[in-house]
């Protein structure tokens, strides 16, 4: 039992000596100080700091640190970083620098002149992704497991999120969210719950109940790629005639597609967009990040009308009253299922040829929800933009500065033209 109390002790002590990103930041402007090394080795694993993975952010303010015997030089977003310097006598090495917020970054070393370690795809949050002491959590419900006729027989787990602003008499507007697990700790990589909760109270996003909801599986098959990649109505059905159901007998939510959004990552990007294309009396508003609208489509192996047909569909079929954001970046991936960054880059350029209301958001990082959740706030206020709640429905035009825009064109950057 002795033995149990001085481990647990031990475990206490190191946890008050592991600092925060802010108190890394604050520590690191008196280097020589010998606080600051013990900081780096107790906050970060020697196992990051050997490899140069070690990174802390908070805001625009960026701390990396790498444990080395040799002279090393930072590059951040493939540029020359801030010159690194030694914290106290050791072999620790550090460099601090501002970056821009709402978008991911990427670093790596150069020891002599070989690239060493480093990490693609870390977010810089902006102000309103952090948690600030005046403003009121909303609730996060118990997990729901919901079983489907439409998917037969389907299992799906779902949470619900409920801003502290929400009144049971007033219908409040609504947001359904792909892979909602991801959403349900309120300090992991999303932010989410804390950007809905800064927004909704200074009241620069409509009162909105958010439902995070993750694929189904039938047995220990996932339906992931069946639910999110088929371009068809099924999912669209299924959130319309079984979830939202459920979802609208416990909350008060209104009915009108101008007050409903739909959102996802990679194949739920795809998954979001197909739902307000085949139901915008639904869904008006879409944010599909890394999307795949490329050939996943899951039904029919072999055939190639997945979400690759996408661009032409939107070219040539009856335009939707939608507004979309899409994001993605240079480094997306390629393989045999197509090209995500050119892709998105296409349904951009396809949007815009029919004048629809959308944004595309083009950084450099990979397959990552990183810039997307950086970039949350943003996102949010481009979508509900201008919204009434005493409205029902508008016609979604694009920006009057977009008309002037000229449409993407591609340049290669990762070899020689010639």
């Amino acid at each position: 039992m002795r033995t149990f109390a001085l481990f647990l002790i031990a475990c206490a002590v190191f946890a008050a000596d592991k600092k925060s990103a802010s108190e890394l930041i604050d520590l690191s402007r008196k280097p020589a100080r010998p606080e600051f090394a013990d900081a780096l080795r107790n906050s970060f694993s020697s196992d990051d700091l050997q490899k140069g993975l070690a990174v802390v952010a908070d805001g625009p303010d960026f701390l990396f640190a790498i444990e080395t015997d040799a002279a090393t030089q930072l590059l951040v977003d493939d540029q020359p970083g801030p010159a690194m310097r030694h914290a106290g006598k050791t072999n620790l090495w550090f460099a601090g620098a501002k970056l821009e917020t709402g978008l991911s970054h990427s670093f790596y070393y150069l020891v002599g002149k070989a690239a060493f370690g480093g990490k693609t795809d870390v977010a810089a949050y902006g102000p309103e992704s952090y948690e600030k002491i005046s403003v009121p959590h909303g609730t996060l419900s118990d997990k729901t497991v919901f079983t489907s006729r439409i998917y037969d027989g389907m299992k799906c787990d779902y949470w619900v999120y409920v801003p502290a602003q929400y009144d049971p008499g007033t219908p409040a507007a609504l947001m359904v969210w792909q892979d909602g697990h991801v959403m349900v700790q309120r300090d992991g990589n999303t932010r989410s719950q804390i950007v809905f909760d800064n927004l909704t109270a200074a009241k620069k996003i409509p009162v909105m109940i958010h439902v995070f909801i993750d694929p189904g599986t039938i047995g220990d098959k996932s339906l992931r790629g069946i639910e999110y990649d088929t371009v068809s109505d099924r999912f669209a059905r299924f959130l319309r005639d079984e979830i939202l159901p459920v979802i609208s007998a416990k909350y008060n939510l209104r009915k009108d597609a101008y007050s409903r959004a739909i959102a996802g990552n990679s194949s739920g990007g795809i998954c979001a967009f197909n739902a307000a294309w085949f139901q915008p009396d639904q869904f008006s508003r879409v944010l599909s990040r890394i999307g795949s609208f490329t050939n996943l489509q899951q039904n029919h192996p072999g055939e190639f009308d997945g979400g690759n047909t996408y661009p032409f569909r939107v070219r040539t079929e009856p335009k939707r009253n939608i507004r979309v954001w899409l994001q993605d970046g240079a480094n997306d991936l390629e393989n045999p299922f197509g090209s995500w960054p050119l892709q998105n880059i296409h349904m951009a350029n396809s949007l815009k040829f029919r004048d629809y209301d959308f944004h595309l958001s083009f950084g450099s990082g990979t397959h990552n929800a990183a810039h997307g959740n950086a970039e949350l706030p943003e996102e949010m206020l481009w979508l509900w933009r201008d919204y009434q709640p005493s409205k029902t429905s508008q016609d979604f035009a694009p920006d009057p500065a977009e008309k002037d825009r000229p449409f993407y064109r591609v340049k290669i950057d990762s070899r020689p033209s010639r």
